[in-house]
Parts: C-alpha cells; structure tokens; sequence
C-alpha cells in the first residue's frame, strides 16, 4: 500500500465506550479532524502498527480505520488498540502512531463473539508481524519522540 508506513498523531478522544465495555479490547479514538485528515484513498480494514502516548514507550498496536458495520457507524473512524495493558484512561493525552502494514478488510459479523474472535486473530497477527526485523526497526523512529513532552503513565 503506498500510503505506508503512514505516521500520525493526535489528541485521544472519547469514542462510542464499547471498546473496553463490549469487546474487552480498549480503543483510543482520534478526534473527527485527525481522521479527516488521514489520505481519503487509504483502504478501510484492519491494520497494525506501533503506538505511543505522550512521551511513554512505544507499544505494538492493532489499529481499525471505517465504518465499524457491525455498530453501523455513520462517521469514519480510526480506533488504535495498543497492545499493552495501562493503569488509567489517557483521554487528552497525545497519541502518536505509525501504521506499517495492512491485516484485513473491514467486515461485518454475525454476532458479538465473532466480532470479538476476529479481533483477538487480528492482535495476535500484529503481534507476529510487529516482531519482524523490518517492522521492529521503525518502533525506533525519531518520530516517537516528542519534544519536551512530559512522560505519561510509563507502566
């Protein structure tokens, strides 16, 4: 895809709450101007990445950019799950991702489990992926660090 690696950053925002609540899998949502200003062409789906809030570590991360179809969403969205477990919520905190390579297409399903299966396949292909050479090589990237940033829940 030639949009990648696509790098980004933003301000994590409240989404919908069904990330953490329904699915066990917490989310961090950019806000409406971020996602507008992500490359109209880049494909709906499934992606995976690194990710980094403020000046903490740099984590891998499983990412959705679209229309989520099974909650039938009306806006796009882009909804980064990083795969590290935090203490405390990060809301207004900055978030700053870079998106490597593409898992899957968006899909919808017939029920919450299947939702919830796919999600658990698409983090654990992240995982294998993200800890190829190539891909490990970019969690280093000077983009992660913010300058003067303060560090934010490093744990």
């Amino acid at each position: 895809m030639r949009h990648l690696p696509y790098f980004c950053r933003g301000e994590v925002v409240k989404g919908f709450g069904r990330g953490s609540r329904e699915l066990g899998v917490p989310t961090a949502n950019f806000s409406e101007q971020v996602v507008e200003s992500f490359p109209s062409d880049i494909p709906t789906g499934i992606y995976y990445g690194w990710a980094c809030v403020g000046n903490g570590d740099v984590h891998k991360m499983v990412l959705s950019i679209g229309w989520n179809p099974f909650y039938k969403n009306t806006k796009k969205s882009v909804e980064t799950h990083i795969i590290h477990t935090f203490k405390e919520d990060f809301y207004g905190e900055i978030l700053s991702i870079a998106i490597i390579g593409y898992i899957r297409p968006e899909k919808n399903f017939d029920s919450l489990e299947a939702l919830i299966s796919a999600i658990q396949e698409d983090i654990e292909e992240a995982k294998r992926q993200l800890d190829l050479p190539e891909h490990l090589k970019l969690k280093e990237d000077n983009f992660f660090h913010l300058p003067g940033g303060k560090i934010v829940n490093n744990h």
